[in-house]
């Protein structure tokens, strides 16, 4: 009886090589100054950028969670990469950091290199949106983890920020305003309840249900995660950012306050921003409660931002010049005693 060797047991270390060959010009395009040495060797190395007094790290990490099954039902490898470096650079921005390099964890059961280089080459048309490096990352194959033609993704981020410019919500008051930039749509969080809805109501992913306006259900349910990175760069530049909330799973209740200090509270004014129709979609499908809505998904704001009143005019030119929509969609209130989703409201 012959040896048993790795390939037999499932794990291709060819294959693996290939992809790495594959992956170095699509991090190439990614590079930034600051980069030393990137992907290839056993750890990326980036300095710190020049001139700054106290700069201060700040790291992110995050999946795209059952979005993933949505992708691979569906043969769309091409997106979920933007999403992966959406949902942890979103988050490090609300810091008032700039992003400087980007980690990927890529597991799968089989090596699929044309798949794996499908979706790293969206994480790395996403560092470019973001201006950050594609450091490095791992593949790992795990035979008899996942189900054939499955994968999973994780991301990790780190971007820098003056430590006087951080954004801590100290500078919040009652009486500031609240912008919200639009979102793209779903973006990567409630896909168990999105699919569960659409199974639900019987509706496939080629079909195009009359709140889609023509679109398929697959375009609007896979579209990318916004990336906000330069247009947080912008308006940080522009004028003086209170705080931001990336809005993900638990929505503007559940987000929102993680920025606001004891005893102030937000009032959105309901109807003063665009509701995409894929929300109308899912809502209508799963017969799904507005308070669950407002819960779950982001209801048509990536990003709010909270200014000083009289800056909310040149906040909103700032984003609609870097190719944002924004809207002024409510004020900061004090509201003494409320904590978590109590300090949101809505009105109107």
């Amino acid at each position: 009886m012959s040896g048993l060797t790795y390939k037999e047991s499932g794990v291709d270390v060819e294959a693996g090589d290939r992809l790495v060959d594959r992956i170095k010009p699509l991090a190439a395009r990614t590079r930034i100054p600051e980069v030393l040495a990137g992907v290839g060797g056993f750890a990326g190395l980036c300095a710190l950028p020049s001139g700054m007094k106290e700069p201060i790290l700040v790291s992110g990490t995050d999946g795209v969670g059952t979005k993933l099954k949505v992708a691979i039902q569906t043969g769309r490898h091409d997106t979920v990469g933007i999403d992966l470096v959406a949902m942890c650079v979103n988050d490090v921005i609300t810091c008032g950091a700039r992003p400087l390099f980007f980690l990927d964890y890529f597991a799968t059961g089989r090596l699929d290199v044309g798949t794996a280089e499908r979706v790293i080459a969206g994480i790395a048309r996403g560092c470019e949106e973001a201006g950050c490096a594609l450091l490095g990352g791992e593949t790992a194959e795990m035979p008899g983890f996942y189900a054939d033609g499955e994968y999973d993704l994780a991301g990790f981020s780190v971007g820098v920020v003056e430590k006087s410019a951080i954004l801590d919500g100290s500078r919040v008051r009652p009486g500031d305003a609240v912008i919200g930039v639009a979102s793209s749509g779903l973006h990567s969080n409630g896909y168990s309840l999105v699919r569960k809805a659409l199974e639900r109501a019987g509706i496939g992913w080629q079909d195009t249900p009359p709140e889609l306006g023509g679109q398929s259900v697959i375009d609007a349910v896979i579209a990318p995660t916004r990336i906000y990175a330069r247009a947080a760069k912008a308006l940080l530049a522009a004028i003086d950012v209170h705080a931001m909330a990336h809005i993900t799973g638990g929505g503007l209740p559940g987000n929102v306050p993680r920025v606001l200090p004891p005893d102030v509270g937000v009032e959105f004014v309901r109807g003063s921003w665009p509701r995409p129709k894929v929300f109308d979609l899912v809502q209508r499908a799963g017969a799904v409660s507005e308070e669950e809505m407002l819960l779950a998904f982001n209801v048509g704001l990536g990003l709010v931002v909270v200014v000083a009143e009289s800056d909310a005019p040149k906040a909103l030119e700032t984003l609609a010049a870097q190719g944002e929509q924004a809207f002024l969609v409510g004020r900061l209130v004090a509201m003494p005693g409320a904590r978590d989703e109590a300090c949101v409201r809505f009105v109107g």
